[in-house]
């Protein structure tokens, strides 16, 4: 049985929703902890990220965006543990992460998954004694990600897509476990819907600039003018992955 808690980080805004979520995973009370996402550097998110946790053995990223990475190298130096992610830059000792790894604390295993695109170090973690992944970005619990270009790249994200999808399928993953928004405790019809959406949008990419849109912003304007022009920036970011992706570089 493996004891799941997720703290909510104070950092709500339109490309964090309600604000990141921190898991806290462990086999059972008596064991240490395993910490995901420790979030921004946020004094009080990280004293009730301590609480939930009691000892820490390890922490892990999912990525390295700061809203998720910033308190990580604090958080884990009171806990005197290590921090592991794909890129170097965001590690704490000299352990990294990487496909097919298994991170084995007290009885609990976690299986890393890697899933680029959201970002070029974007991993998923999964859970298998509960069926779970943690999917950082690369799913959230509501609405979808962006792929920011030049770092994301669309044709990396749709293969992470279809790689969480056949984990789905072989009912290896029956939930997910996000780094924003709820649990998803159905998760092949989202993932299917992500997968779906994406194609939905190359089809407006391509309509937009057989149409003329020969820049990210003009595409934009054409495609996603019923999105909130706070996001626009944010779309403009994806359209130019969407573009590379159909030149043929992406």
């Amino acid at each position: 049985m493996t004891e799941v808690r997720c703290v909510l980080a104070p950092n709500p805004g339109p490309m964090t929703l309600e604000g990141t979520n921190t898991w806290v995973l462990r086999a059972d009370v008596a064991s240490r902890a395993v910490v995901v996402d420790p979030g921004p550097l946020h004094e009080a998110h990280l004293d009730a990220v301590s609480a939930a946790a009691g000892e820490v053995a390890v922490v892990l990223l999912t990525h390295g965006h700061a809203d998720h990475s910033a308190g990580a190298e604090v958080f884990a130096e009171r806990h005197g543990c290590s921090v592991r992610a794909l890129d170097p830059a965001h590690r704490l000792g000299s352990e990294g992460l990487g496909d097919g790894d298994v991170v084995a604390v007290d009885g609990l295993e976690v299986r890393v998954v890697a899933t680029p695109g959201h970002t070029a170090d974007s991993l998923s973690f999964v859970v298998a004694a509960e069926r779970a992944v943690l999917t950082g970005d690369t799913v959230l619990g509501r609405g979808t990600t962006v792929v920011a270009h030049p770092d994301g790249h669309l044709g990396a994200y749709l293969d992470s897509l279809r790689r969480l999808r056949d984990l789905a399928e072989s009912a290896q993953v029956e939930r997910i476990w996000p780094g924003h928004g709820p649990a998803i405790e159905s998760a092949l019809p989202v993932i299917e819907g992500y997968l779906a959406h994406r194609a939905e949008r190359l089809d407006q990419v391509r309509e937009a600039v057989a149409s003329g849109a020969t820049t990210p912003r003009a595409v934009v304007e054409r495609v996603y003018a019923d999105v909130d022009l706070v996001l626009w920036p944010a779309a403009e970011q994806s359209v130019a992955a969407q573009l590379a992706y159909l030149s043929g570089w992406g």
